[in-house]
């Protein structure tokens, strides 16, 4: 395997939660100076991300910049300067009942939600974040509107979410991936009991890959950051994949790299080799 440890990026991507932001979701001094370092020096620097477009904003204040993001798992492109959704990629009304079907006989006691997506963050017209009667919200302070069962799967929508508090998530993905095969894309961002479905292929890896292709960038010029299992398939895909100390063993497995913590500026550490 090439080292690229030192190889200069042509453009860096980073996952948000347990990566580039800390424990009380703040992102450092130290982390701010070195993405704007790497800016100004013409390098483009992206989110990727599980969140939706609507929990960018905070990222943006604590930048001090507004990024392209690829949000959802890949699912969605967004312009976070303009507010302006460019992609997304949906599950089908079919396909969410049929996973939803599955889910409830393979895990019995199943809360679904539904992520949604407009024309930009806070598209008043769509209803972003739906969920069923008695979800268990993984999240503090969710942004939810409570519908029915039935209401959840009648649009598509860019994610589906599989909750059963108390069992761990790679657990409930043990239970339904065999039964899914290649029709739907699933991950987690968490081990507490939550999965994430996405269209087949939809993952960061392609929306990255098509965020790439915006800004005329290959794939083999990315220096990606992340964390957890749904950050694998974008470790894989760049040049340079770099997990966080704090990263699930399956994201350390995956990247070329592990840097220091998301508490202990492991992104800044990293940008500094070439902007310091």
């Amino acid at each position: 395997m090439q080292d690229h440890r030192h190889v200069k990026p042509e453009l860096i991507a980073s996952d948000v939660d347990g990566t580039l932001i800390d424990d009380d979701e703040r992102i450092s001094n130290r982390t701010r100076t070195a993405v704007h370092a790497a800016i100004a020096d013409g390098v483009p620097f992206v989110l990727a991300t599980g969140r939706p477009p609507r929990w960018i904003g905070p990222v943006v204040d604590g930048l001090g910049y507004a990024p392209l993001a690829v949000c959802a798992n890949g699912a969605v492109i967004y312009d976070s300067d303009a507010d302006r959704v460019l992609r997304a990629e949906t599950l089908s009304i079919d396909t969410l009942t049929w996973v939803a079907d599955l889910a409830e006989s393979a895990l019995p006691g199943v809360g679904l939600a539904a992520e949604r997506v407009g024309a930009s963050a806070h598209d008043a017209a769509t209803a972003q974040f739906v969920s069923s009667p008695g979800y268990q919200h993984a999240w503090l302070n969710p942004d939810n509107t409570e519908v029915s069962a039935d209401d959840v799967l009648a649009h598509p929508a860019v994610k589906l979410l599989i909750r059963l508090p108390g069992i761990a998530s790679s657990h409930m993905i043990d239970r339904l991936a065999p039964l899914v095969g290649d029709k739907v894309d699933l991950t987690y961002s968490t081990n507490n009991g939550l999965v994430e479905v996405s269209a087949p292929g939809v993952t960061k890896a392609s929306g990255l890959a098509v965020l790439a292709e915006h800004l005329g960038i290959t794939d083999s010029a990315i220096l990606a950051f992340g964390d957890m299992p749904n950050d694998v398939p974008m470790l894989t895909m760049a040049r340079h994949g770099v997990a966080v100390a704090n990263a699930h063993d399956a994201a350390i497995a995956a990247a070329d790299e592990v840097t220091a913590s998301n508490t202990d500026d492991g992104v800044a550490r990293i940008l500094e080799r070439w902007w310091n």
